[in-house]
């Protein structure tokens, strides 16, 4: 059965009320999990609070008692792989193992350039992202000092102490839809390929040439969890649809065609059942209003959570 959970921008005015509003409602209500981007800022203007994602993470890990969470994606441009992989280690014990490391080579150019951050062209931010993965990895899995030579990272000796409790450590999420280089990362380091952004059909071929990657690097096919991050749009009725259609500036058919979820309950139900069909096992679905607990409240009877 598809998972169902729910991933917010955290750079689109997240401040600690309304994250603990949040995270409350995502628990109660039945979601699988709840997860948020990170970012500085927005891609454009006007700036809007942004709460801290990894300090974020730690207040929902201990107030939580059953949902999964993560970043959706967090960057290694804009922290030391350590000190992610430090941090990720303990929000995970904190929460009794239930984080998910989603990693990125970070792609927001606005962020970068505002707070001194090097993000790179676009190749050399993904042998970045390569090398970041390798430390991360290296230092969640291994009992023994680690050494590590690369073009921007390096580790001497280094072991994270206390060892995560969960063997291994959180579990990697990476992901994108590119399948020259970030298909095979996924089919190299992680255990969950997000899809980002895709109708049925197009995440049934991305699906089947990560299949194809995962059994040449003799992996099993079914060791990755396949999930996606996707818009969704949804409303009680048709004139609450349309109410967020005209919000957005898009059509319905405009949306459904990028991979959104929208319309009311039968018509997202519709959209889910197709996904999951195709072999997609959770869908995190993109809620940009902050405040509208009501919509979500509604969502979660939809998808019957």
């Amino acid at each position: 059965m598809l998972e169902i959970a729910i991933m917010i921008e955290g750079q689109n005015g997240l401040t600690w009320p309304r994250w603990q509003n949040i995270v409350r409602f995502a628990e109660d209500l039945g979601f699988v999990g709840l997860y948020r981007s990170d970012h500085f800022t927005n891609s454009n203007p006007p700036d809007k609070e942004s709460l801290e994602m990894w300090v974020s993470l730690t207040w929902l890990a201990s107030n939580t008692k059953r949902i999964e969470f993560g970043p959706l994606v967090s960057p290694v441009s804009f922290r030391h792989p350590a000190l992610t992989a430090r941090m990720a280690a303990a929000v995970d014990d904190l929460s009794g193992g239930r984080l998910t490391l989603g990693l990125g080579a970070g792609w927001q150019e606005r962020e970068h350039r505002h707070f001194g951050f090097d993000l790179l062209n676009l190749a050399d931010r993904f042998d970045r992202f390569e090398e970041g993965l390798e430390v991360v990895t290296r230092l969640l899995k291994s009992d023994q000092p680690v050494f590590f030579e690369g073009k921007y990272f390096s580790l001497h000796e280094a072991i994270l102490l206390p060892r995560p409790q969960r063997t291994g450590g959180p579990r990697i999420l990476i992901g994108g839809i590119g399948p020259r280089r970030t298909l095979p990362l996924v089919a190299r380091f992680a255990d969950e390929w997000n899809c980002m952004f895709s109708t049925a059909d197009a995440f049934f071929k991305l699906n089947l040439t990560l299949d194809d990657l995962l059994i040449h690097g003799e992996r099993d096919p079914k060791s990755v969890r396949r999930s996606m991050m996707t818009g969704c749009y949804f409303g009680a009725d048709d004139s609450a649809v349309q109410q967020k259609l005209q919000a957005r500036g898009r059509t319905f058919e405009q949306l459904r065609q990028v991979g959104a979820i929208v319309g009311t309950p039968n018509q997202v139900k519709e959209q889910l059942l197709a996904l999951e069909e195709v072999g997609l096992q959770r869908v995190m679905l993109q809620w940009l209003d902050l405040d509208d607990m009501e919509g979500l409240e509604a969502l979660a009877k939809a998808t019957n959570l």
